[in-house]
Protein backbone atom coordinates (compact mmCIF):
# COMPACT_ATOMS: atom_id res chain seq x y z
CA UNK A 1 0.00 0.00 0.00
CA UNK A 2 2.08 3.41 -0.94
CA UNK A 3 2.18 6.21 1.44
CA UNK A 4 0.49 9.29 -0.76
CA UNK A 5 2.32 11.99 1.76
CA UNK A 6 6.00 10.24 1.18
CA UNK A 7 4.99 9.28 -2.43
CA UNK A 8 7.59 10.19 -5.11
CA UNK A 9 9.72 11.93 -2.76
CA UNK A 10 12.86 11.14 -1.17
CA UNK A 11 12.05 11.35 1.87
CA UNK A 12 10.72 8.15 3.30
CA UNK A 13 8.47 7.92 6.50
CA UNK A 14 10.44 5.53 8.72
CA UNK A 15 13.70 8.41 7.76
CA UNK A 16 11.38 11.38 8.88
CA UNK A 17 10.43 9.35 12.15
CA UNK A 18 14.20 8.55 12.91
CA UNK A 19 14.78 12.32 11.90
CA UNK A 20 12.13 13.41 14.23
CA UNK A 21 12.70 11.29 17.17
CA UNK A 22 16.40 12.88 17.81
CA UNK A 23 14.64 16.01 17.53
CA UNK A 24 12.16 16.00 20.17
CA UNK A 25 14.46 14.10 22.78
CA UNK A 26 14.28 16.09 25.81
CA UNK A 27 11.17 17.91 24.40
CA UNK A 28 7.73 18.86 26.21
CA UNK A 29 5.57 18.08 22.41
CA UNK A 30 6.10 18.74 18.73
CA UNK A 31 5.03 16.86 15.64
CA UNK A 32 6.52 16.57 11.64
CA UNK A 33 3.26 17.80 9.99
CA UNK A 34 3.33 16.75 6.23
CA UNK A 35 0.63 17.84 3.46
CA UNK A 36 0.15 16.59 0.43
CA UNK A 37 -2.77 19.02 -1.01
CA UNK A 38 -4.59 19.68 -4.28
CA UNK A 39 -7.13 22.92 -4.78
CA UNK A 40 -9.12 24.37 -7.63
CA UNK A 41 -11.36 27.38 -8.27
CA UNK A 42 -13.60 27.87 -11.27
CA UNK A 43 -15.36 31.27 -11.93
CA UNK A 44 -17.81 32.37 -14.27
CA UNK A 45 -17.49 36.38 -14.84
CA UNK A 46 -19.17 38.52 -17.84
CA UNK A 47 -20.63 35.51 -19.43
CA UNK A 48 -17.62 33.69 -19.69
CA UNK A 49 -14.76 31.33 -17.98
CA UNK A 50 -12.71 33.88 -16.72
CA UNK A 51 -10.39 32.31 -14.15
CA UNK A 52 -9.58 28.56 -14.15
CA UNK A 53 -6.84 27.91 -11.39
CA UNK A 54 -5.09 24.34 -10.42
CA UNK A 55 -2.76 24.41 -7.41
CA UNK A 56 -0.74 21.64 -5.42
CA UNK A 57 0.99 21.96 -2.50
CA UNK A 58 3.50 19.36 -0.72
CA UNK A 59 5.08 20.34 2.25
CA UNK A 60 6.46 19.24 5.87
CA UNK A 61 6.29 22.07 8.85
CA UNK A 62 8.32 20.19 11.95
CA UNK A 63 7.76 21.93 15.55
CA UNK A 64 9.96 21.38 18.63
CA UNK A 65 8.15 22.64 22.07
CA UNK A 66 10.03 22.96 24.81
CA UNK A 67 8.22 24.87 27.75
CA UNK A 68 6.11 27.87 26.54
CA UNK A 69 8.68 28.11 23.89
CA UNK A 70 8.37 26.51 19.89
CA UNK A 71 10.72 26.37 17.69
CA UNK A 72 9.14 25.98 14.03
CA UNK A 73 10.69 25.43 10.49
CA UNK A 74 9.07 24.42 7.56
CA UNK A 75 9.90 23.33 3.88
CA UNK A 76 8.69 22.05 0.48
CA UNK A 77 11.59 20.09 -0.41
CA UNK A 78 10.84 16.44 0.96
CA UNK A 79 14.29 15.25 1.67
CA UNK A 80 16.01 14.12 4.89
CA UNK A 81 19.05 16.90 3.85
CA UNK A 82 15.87 19.54 4.57
CA UNK A 83 14.42 17.80 7.31
CA UNK A 84 17.83 17.79 8.77
CA UNK A 85 18.22 21.32 8.42
CA UNK A 86 14.72 22.45 9.72
CA UNK A 87 15.67 19.96 13.12
CA UNK A 88 19.13 22.12 13.14
CA UNK A 89 16.86 24.90 13.55
CA UNK A 90 13.88 23.69 15.88
CA UNK A 91 15.75 22.17 18.61
CA UNK A 92 17.22 25.96 19.46
CA UNK A 93 13.45 25.66 21.18
CA UNK A 94 15.06 23.24 23.90
CA UNK A 95 18.87 24.43 24.40
CA UNK A 96 19.37 23.54 28.15
CA UNK A 97 15.75 22.23 28.47
CA UNK A 98 15.03 18.62 29.47
CA UNK A 99 11.63 18.24 29.50
CA UNK A 100 9.29 15.39 29.95
CA UNK A 101 7.15 13.96 26.71
CA UNK A 102 3.45 15.21 26.53
CA UNK A 103 0.96 12.00 26.28
CA UNK A 104 -0.34 11.67 22.91
CA UNK A 105 -3.66 12.46 21.58
CA UNK A 106 -5.93 9.62 22.04
CA UNK A 107 -7.36 8.19 19.17
CA UNK A 108 -11.01 7.33 17.46
CA UNK A 109 -12.24 5.45 14.28
CA UNK A 110 -14.44 8.45 13.34
CA UNK A 111 -14.97 9.80 9.93
CA UNK A 112 -16.83 13.00 9.99
CA UNK A 113 -16.34 13.04 5.70
CA UNK A 114 -16.00 10.96 3.26
CA UNK A 115 -12.76 9.62 1.17
CA UNK A 116 -13.42 11.48 -2.05
CA UNK A 117 -11.81 13.81 -4.66
CA UNK A 118 -14.01 16.79 -5.72
CA UNK A 119 -11.40 17.98 -7.87
CA UNK A 120 -11.52 15.42 -10.15
CA UNK A 121 -15.44 14.22 -9.75
CA UNK A 122 -17.04 15.96 -11.58
CA UNK A 123 -14.79 16.59 -13.92
CA UNK A 124 -13.71 19.84 -15.50
CA UNK A 125 -16.22 19.99 -18.31
CA UNK A 126 -19.13 19.40 -16.06
CA UNK A 127 -18.26 22.50 -13.89
CA UNK A 128 -17.88 24.41 -16.33
CA UNK A 129 -21.35 23.96 -18.45
CA UNK A 130 -23.32 24.13 -14.60
CA UNK A 131 -21.27 27.67 -14.67
CA UNK A 132 -22.82 28.65 -18.03
CA UNK A 133 -26.55 26.70 -16.76
CA UNK A 134 -25.74 28.83 -13.51
CA UNK A 135 -25.09 32.28 -14.94
CA UNK A 136 -27.84 31.98 -17.88
CA UNK A 137 -30.29 30.97 -15.18
CA UNK A 138 -29.30 34.45 -12.84
CA UNK A 139 -30.04 36.89 -16.40
CA UNK A 140 -33.00 35.28 -16.92
CA UNK A 141 -34.47 35.84 -13.38
CA UNK A 142 -34.91 39.66 -13.90
CA UNK A 143 -34.16 42.22 -16.17
CA UNK A 144 -32.38 44.35 -13.33
CA UNK A 145 -29.49 41.82 -13.10
CA UNK A 146 -26.43 43.06 -14.93
CA UNK A 147 -23.68 41.11 -13.68
CA UNK A 148 -23.49 37.77 -12.75
CA UNK A 149 -20.43 36.02 -11.18
CA UNK A 150 -20.64 32.17 -10.09
CA UNK A 151 -17.84 29.98 -8.69
CA UNK A 152 -17.13 26.94 -7.68
CA UNK A 153 -13.76 25.98 -5.55
CA UNK A 154 -12.57 22.80 -4.29
CA UNK A 155 -9.73 21.36 -2.40
CA UNK A 156 -8.24 18.08 -1.18
CA UNK A 157 -5.79 18.06 2.24
CA UNK A 158 -3.84 14.77 2.62
CA UNK A 159 -2.26 15.22 6.47
CA UNK A 160 -0.15 13.14 8.33
CA UNK A 161 1.32 14.12 11.82
CA UNK A 162 4.07 12.28 13.13
CA UNK A 163 5.09 11.94 16.81
CA UNK A 164 8.18 11.27 18.48
CA UNK A 165 7.92 7.19 19.41
CA UNK A 166 6.46 6.75 16.10
CA UNK A 167 2.95 7.37 16.71
CA UNK A 168 0.99 8.75 13.36
CA UNK A 169 -2.40 10.46 12.41
CA UNK A 170 -3.25 10.53 9.04
CA UNK A 171 -7.04 12.54 7.77
CA UNK A 172 -7.74 13.13 4.75
CA UNK A 173 -9.89 16.48 3.82
CA UNK A 174 -12.17 17.53 0.99
CA UNK A 175 -13.82 20.94 1.11
CA UNK A 176 -16.41 22.46 -2.08
CA UNK A 177 -18.01 25.75 -2.09
CA UNK A 178 -20.48 27.62 -4.70
CA UNK A 179 -20.76 30.95 -4.83
CA UNK A 180 -22.93 33.44 -6.33
CA UNK A 181 -22.98 37.18 -6.96
CA UNK A 182 -25.42 38.80 -8.46
CA UNK A 183 -25.47 43.01 -9.66
CA UNK A 184 -28.96 44.57 -10.31
CA UNK A 185 -29.66 47.83 -11.66
CA UNK A 186 -32.50 49.72 -11.65
CA UNK A 187 -32.61 53.75 -12.19
CA UNK A 188 -29.19 54.15 -12.22
CA UNK A 189 -28.50 52.68 -9.28
CA UNK A 190 -26.58 48.98 -8.57
CA UNK A 191 -26.50 47.10 -5.50
CA UNK A 192 -25.49 43.52 -5.45
CA UNK A 193 -26.45 40.59 -3.78
CA UNK A 194 -25.00 36.98 -2.54
CA UNK A 195 -25.42 33.38 -1.79
CA UNK A 196 -23.55 30.16 -1.41
CA UNK A 197 -23.05 26.77 0.50
CA UNK A 198 -20.18 24.48 0.88
CA UNK A 199 -19.07 21.70 3.33
CA UNK A 200 -16.63 18.85 3.24
CA UNK A 201 -18.84 17.06 0.97
CA UNK A 202 -18.99 15.82 -2.39
CA UNK A 203 -19.87 18.28 -5.01
CA UNK A 204 -23.11 16.28 -6.16
CA UNK A 205 -25.70 17.91 -3.94
CA UNK A 206 -24.37 21.41 -4.61
CA UNK A 207 -24.95 21.42 -8.43
CA UNK A 208 -28.07 19.61 -8.06
CA UNK A 209 -30.69 22.43 -9.74
CA UNK A 210 -32.93 22.32 -6.85
CA UNK A 211 -29.83 23.16 -4.70
CA UNK A 212 -28.15 25.94 -7.03
CA UNK A 213 -31.41 27.42 -8.15
CA UNK A 214 -32.48 29.14 -4.66
CA UNK A 215 -29.54 30.51 -4.22
CA UNK A 216 -29.80 32.05 -7.40
CA UNK A 217 -32.99 33.38 -6.27
CA UNK A 218 -31.38 34.52 -2.73
CA UNK A 219 -28.92 36.95 -4.59
CA UNK A 220 -30.97 38.29 -6.62
CA UNK A 221 -33.53 38.98 -3.32
CA UNK A 222 -31.05 40.95 -1.94
CA UNK A 223 -29.51 42.67 -5.13
CA UNK A 224 -33.09 43.92 -5.33
CA UNK A 225 -33.87 44.58 -1.22
CA UNK A 226 -30.87 46.81 -1.64
CA UNK A 227 -31.76 48.89 -4.27
CA UNK A 228 -34.77 50.11 -2.50
CA UNK A 229 -32.61 50.74 0.19
CA UNK A 230 -32.42 53.88 2.50
CA UNK A 231 -29.40 55.47 4.04
CA UNK A 232 -29.35 53.86 8.07
CA UNK A 233 -30.32 55.96 11.20
CA UNK A 234 -27.75 56.40 13.86
CA UNK A 235 -27.18 56.02 17.59
CA UNK A 236 -28.15 53.46 20.53
CA UNK A 237 -30.94 51.34 19.39
CA UNK A 238 -32.63 47.68 20.18
CA UNK A 239 -31.16 45.08 17.47
CA UNK A 240 -32.93 41.62 16.32
CA UNK A 241 -30.59 39.64 14.49
CA UNK A 242 -31.60 36.76 12.20
CA UNK A 243 -30.66 33.08 12.51
CA UNK A 244 -27.66 31.37 10.75
CA UNK A 245 -24.67 33.72 9.59
CA UNK A 246 -25.31 36.18 11.68
CA UNK A 247 -23.80 34.62 13.89
CA UNK A 248 -20.47 35.42 12.48
CA UNK A 249 -20.91 38.59 14.88
CA UNK A 250 -20.84 36.03 17.78
CA UNK A 251 -17.57 34.33 16.55
CA UNK A 252 -15.62 37.87 16.01
CA UNK A 253 -17.02 38.99 19.30
CA UNK A 254 -16.55 36.73 21.65
CA UNK A 255 -15.11 33.29 20.12
CA UNK A 256 -11.51 34.62 20.14
CA UNK A 257 -11.51 35.83 23.31
CA UNK A 258 -12.44 32.10 24.11
CA UNK A 259 -9.22 30.76 22.42
CA UNK A 260 -6.51 29.43 24.74
CA UNK A 261 -3.69 31.40 24.00
CA UNK A 262 -5.23 34.64 24.72
CA UNK A 263 -6.89 33.05 27.94
CA UNK A 264 -3.45 32.17 29.11
CA UNK A 265 -1.88 35.65 27.98
CA UNK A 266 -4.46 37.20 30.23
CA UNK A 267 -5.03 39.34 26.96
CA UNK A 268 -8.69 38.40 26.44
CA UNK A 269 -11.69 40.49 27.48
CA UNK A 270 -12.54 37.19 29.61
CA UNK A 271 -9.27 36.42 30.99
CA UNK A 272 -9.90 35.19 34.85
CA UNK A 273 -13.47 35.18 34.13
CA UNK A 274 -14.14 31.20 34.58
CA UNK A 275 -17.03 30.65 36.44
CA UNK A 276 -18.56 33.48 36.36
CA UNK A 277 -21.45 35.28 34.54
CA UNK A 278 -20.89 36.46 31.37
CA UNK A 279 -23.91 36.66 29.13
CA UNK A 280 -27.48 36.95 30.01
CA UNK A 281 -29.85 33.57 31.30
CA UNK A 282 -30.28 31.49 28.50
CA UNK A 283 -27.39 31.77 26.50
CA UNK A 284 -25.50 29.04 26.21
CA UNK A 285 -22.52 28.78 22.71
CA UNK A 286 -20.35 25.76 21.98
CA UNK A 287 -17.58 24.60 19.55
CA UNK A 288 -18.61 21.77 18.18
CA UNK A 289 -16.13 20.17 15.46
CA UNK A 290 -17.47 16.88 15.38
CA UNK A 291 -20.63 17.97 13.10
CA UNK A 292 -20.78 15.60 10.02
CA UNK A 293 -19.75 17.29 6.93
CA UNK A 294 -19.75 20.94 8.00
CA UNK A 295 -16.85 23.24 6.73
CA UNK A 296 -15.75 23.64 10.05
CA UNK A 297 -15.73 20.33 11.13
CA UNK A 298 -12.78 17.87 11.74
CA UNK A 299 -12.31 14.57 12.54
CA UNK A 300 -9.00 15.19 14.05
CA UNK A 301 -7.02 18.79 14.37
CA UNK A 302 -3.60 19.40 13.30
CA UNK A 303 -1.75 18.15 16.04
CA UNK A 304 -4.01 14.78 16.21
CA UNK A 305 -6.47 15.39 19.01
CA UNK A 306 -9.98 14.31 17.72
CA UNK A 307 -12.34 17.50 17.91
CA UNK A 308 -14.68 17.93 20.01
CA UNK A 309 -18.27 19.54 21.44
CA UNK A 310 -16.77 21.94 23.79
CA UNK A 311 -18.99 23.76 25.74
CA UNK A 312 -17.87 27.39 26.16
CA UNK A 313 -20.59 29.16 28.16
CA UNK A 314 -23.99 27.37 29.81
CA UNK A 315 -27.09 29.17 30.53
CA UNK A 316 -24.57 32.95 30.59
CA UNK A 317 -21.60 31.57 32.96
CA UNK A 318 -18.32 30.86 31.50
CA UNK A 319 -17.78 26.98 31.31
CA UNK A 320 -14.60 26.37 29.25
CA UNK A 321 -12.33 27.68 26.38
CA UNK A 322 -11.16 26.18 23.28
CA UNK A 323 -7.51 24.79 23.70
CA UNK A 324 -4.50 23.48 22.04
CA UNK A 325 -2.26 20.80 23.15
CA UNK A 326 0.65 23.30 24.08
CA UNK A 327 -1.67 26.09 25.89
CA UNK A 328 -3.88 23.09 27.46
CA UNK A 329 -0.77 21.66 28.77
CA UNK A 330 0.49 25.17 30.27
CA UNK A 331 -2.73 25.55 32.14
CA UNK A 332 -3.36 22.45 33.74
CA UNK A 333 -6.34 21.25 31.25
CA UNK A 334 -7.52 18.74 28.45
CA UNK A 335 -6.76 19.83 25.18
CA UNK A 336 -9.99 20.09 23.29
CA UNK A 337 -9.13 19.42 19.81
CA UNK A 338 -9.11 23.36 18.59
CA UNK A 339 -5.33 23.47 17.51
CA UNK A 340 -5.26 24.51 13.83
CA UNK A 341 -2.97 25.73 11.11
CA UNK A 342 -3.94 26.46 7.48
CA UNK A 343 -1.69 24.66 5.82
CA UNK A 344 1.93 22.91 6.64
CA UNK A 345 3.59 26.33 6.73
CA UNK A 346 2.24 27.69 9.25
CA UNK A 347 2.22 26.49 13.02
CA UNK A 348 -0.55 25.17 14.97
CA UNK A 349 -2.65 27.19 17.28
CA UNK A 350 -6.03 27.54 19.14
CA UNK A 351 -8.84 28.13 16.79
CA UNK A 352 -12.47 27.84 16.18
CA UNK A 353 -14.65 25.16 14.08
CA UNK A 354 -17.94 25.13 14.35
CA UNK A 355 -19.33 27.48 17.12
CA UNK A 356 -22.57 28.57 17.50
CA UNK A 357 -25.20 29.70 19.89
CA UNK A 358 -27.93 26.78 20.87
CA UNK A 359 -31.76 27.75 20.84
CA UNK A 360 -34.11 29.43 23.14
CA UNK A 361 -37.76 28.94 23.70
CA UNK A 362 -38.66 32.80 21.99
CA UNK A 363 -40.51 32.90 18.86
CA UNK A 364 -38.83 35.30 16.09
CA UNK A 365 -41.81 37.01 15.15
CA UNK A 366 -42.91 37.79 19.12
CA UNK A 367 -38.91 39.39 19.14
CA UNK A 368 -39.78 41.40 16.15
CA UNK A 369 -43.33 42.46 17.93
CA UNK A 370 -41.43 43.30 20.64
CA UNK A 371 -38.75 45.76 19.00
CA UNK A 372 -40.73 49.19 18.93
CA UNK A 373 -37.97 51.60 17.61
CA UNK A 374 -34.87 49.22 16.42
CA UNK A 375 -32.68 47.70 13.86
CA UNK A 376 -33.40 44.38 11.90
CA UNK A 377 -29.69 42.98 10.71
CA UNK A 378 -30.50 39.37 8.99
CA UNK A 379 -27.38 39.23 6.97
CA UNK A 380 -23.60 40.43 7.54
CA UNK A 381 -20.26 41.62 5.72
CA UNK A 382 -16.76 41.98 7.37
CA UNK A 383 -15.82 42.83 10.76
CA UNK A 384 -13.35 43.54 13.24
CA UNK A 385 -12.62 42.82 16.74
CA UNK A 386 -10.05 43.88 19.56
CA UNK A 387 -9.26 40.82 21.39
CA UNK A 388 -7.83 42.55 24.50
CA UNK A 389 -11.40 45.03 24.67
CA UNK A 390 -13.55 42.89 22.70
CA UNK A 391 -14.65 46.22 21.00
CA UNK A 392 -16.18 45.19 17.22
CA UNK A 393 -17.25 47.06 14.11
CA UNK A 394 -19.61 45.55 12.06
CA UNK A 395 -21.42 45.91 8.62
CA UNK A 396 -24.63 44.62 7.94
CA UNK A 397 -25.36 43.99 4.23
CA UNK A 398 -29.48 43.45 5.06
CA UNK A 399 -31.14 45.57 7.54
CA UNK A 400 -34.43 47.13 7.99
CA UNK A 401 -36.12 49.59 9.94
CA UNK A 402 -38.39 48.23 12.51
CA UNK A 403 -40.89 50.47 14.31
CA UNK A 404 -43.54 49.53 16.67
CA UNK A 405 -43.11 45.87 15.65
CA UNK A 406 -43.39 46.36 11.62
CA UNK A 407 -40.26 45.75 9.28
CA UNK A 408 -40.07 48.31 7.44
CA UNK A 409 -37.68 50.26 4.93
CA UNK A 410 -34.89 48.07 4.04
CA UNK A 411 -31.52 50.07 5.02
CA UNK A 412 -28.01 51.13 3.60
CA UNK A 413 -24.66 51.51 5.55
CA UNK A 414 -25.78 49.82 9.06
CA UNK A 415 -23.09 49.06 11.26
CA UNK A 416 -23.04 47.23 14.44
CA UNK A 417 -20.44 48.56 17.29
CA UNK A 418 -20.26 47.26 20.39
CA UNK A 419 -17.71 44.84 22.87
CA UNK A 420 -18.46 41.45 22.82
CA UNK A 421 -18.59 41.15 26.71
CA UNK A 422 -21.43 43.52 27.07
CA UNK A 423 -23.68 42.55 23.70
CA UNK A 424 -23.54 38.76 25.87
CA UNK A 425 -25.01 40.53 28.93
CA UNK A 426 -27.82 42.68 26.78
CA UNK A 427 -29.34 39.57 24.95
CA UNK A 428 -32.98 40.03 25.77
CA UNK A 429 -34.87 37.04 24.22
CA UNK A 430 -33.05 33.67 22.61
CA UNK A 431 -35.11 32.18 19.46
CA UNK A 432 -36.23 28.92 18.72
CA UNK A 433 -34.99 28.94 15.75
CA UNK A 434 -31.44 27.87 15.25
CA UNK A 435 -29.56 27.71 12.12
CA UNK A 436 -26.16 27.53 11.27
CA UNK A 437 -24.41 29.45 8.54
CA UNK A 438 -24.13 27.53 4.52
CA UNK A 439 -20.81 26.44 4.87
CA UNK A 440 -19.56 30.17 3.81
CA UNK A 441 -17.25 31.10 6.39
CA UNK A 442 -13.46 31.74 6.50
CA UNK A 443 -11.64 32.49 9.41
CA UNK A 444 -8.14 34.67 10.01
CA UNK A 445 -6.21 35.09 13.08
CA UNK A 446 -2.04 36.24 12.79
CA UNK A 447 -2.17 35.50 9.05
CA UNK A 448 -3.86 31.89 8.85
CA UNK A 449 -7.18 31.41 7.26
CA UNK A 450 -9.13 28.40 7.98
CA UNK A 451 -12.30 27.35 7.43
CA UNK A 452 -14.96 27.73 9.88
CA UNK A 453 -18.81 27.15 11.18
CA UNK A 454 -21.02 29.61 13.06
CA UNK A 455 -24.71 29.75 13.55
CA UNK A 456 -27.17 31.40 16.45
CA UNK A 457 -31.32 31.59 16.71
CA UNK A 458 -32.36 35.01 16.15
CA UNK A 459 -31.36 37.19 19.10
CA UNK A 460 -33.68 40.31 20.63
CA UNK A 461 -29.40 42.78 21.86
CA UNK A 462 -30.56 45.93 23.88
CA UNK A 463 -29.00 49.22 23.44
CA UNK A 464 -26.48 48.26 20.13
CA UNK A 465 -24.53 51.21 18.92
CA UNK A 466 -25.45 51.43 15.69
CA UNK A 467 -23.25 53.34 12.83
CA UNK A 468 -25.39 55.20 9.84
CA UNK A 469 -25.47 57.99 7.37
CA UNK A 470 -28.28 59.52 8.60
CA UNK A 471 -28.52 61.55 11.59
Amino acid sequence: MSDFVFEDSELSAEQAQLILNNTLKGADDGELFVERSASESLTFDDGRLKTASFDTSRGFGLRCVAGDTSGFAQGTEMSTGALTRASQAVIMAKQGYDGTAAEAPSRNNRRLYPDIDPITHPGFGVKVELLEEIDAYCRALDPSVVQVTATLSATRRNIAILRAGGERYNDIRPLVRLNIAIVAEMNGRREQGYAGAGGRKAYDGYIDPQFWKPLAKEALRQAIVNLDSVPAPAGQMDVVLGPGWPGVLLHEAMGHGLEGDFIRKGTSAFSNMLGQRVAAPGVTVVDNGTLEGRRGSLSIDDEGTPTSNTVLIEDGILKGFMQDRLNARLMGVAATGNGRRESFAHAPMPRMTNTYMLGGDKDPKEMLADLKDGIYATNFGGGQVDITSGKFVFQCTEAYRVRNGEVGEALKGVTLIGDGPSVLTQIRHVGNDMELDPGIGVCGKAGQGVPVGVGQPSLYVENLTVGGSAA
